[in-house]
């Protein structure tokens, strides 16, 4: 079993990951979006996308954190001998 702090140490991380990908997901995004400001069609399917991925990716990245935040509390309250979630 890992330890509090390796739990911790681990969630950090992976919520760093998440929140990098979000924006590296969102400015590649909104660099197509600019790429084609020019093209009227195409301008408009690349702004809706561009809306669309930005929901998506922020709704998987805030349950994404949620779940890790779950599981950093359990390892807490497994280590602390807590057997109530509150």
């Amino acid at each position: 079993m890992a330890s509090y702090g390796d739990v911790r140490k681990a969630v950090r991380v992976e919520k760093f990951r998440l929140w990098f990908g979000w924006l590296a997901g969102n400015v590649v995004m909104a660099i197509f979006a600019n790429t084609t400001k020019h093209m009227p069609i195409v301008s408009v399917l690349t702004q809706i996308l561009l809306v669309v991925v930005f929901l998506a990716l922020t709704v998987a990245v805030f349950r994404t954190t949620s779940a890790l935040n779950r599981r950093g509390d359990a390892a807490r309250r497994e280590v602390l001998g807590d057997d109530h979630p509150g």
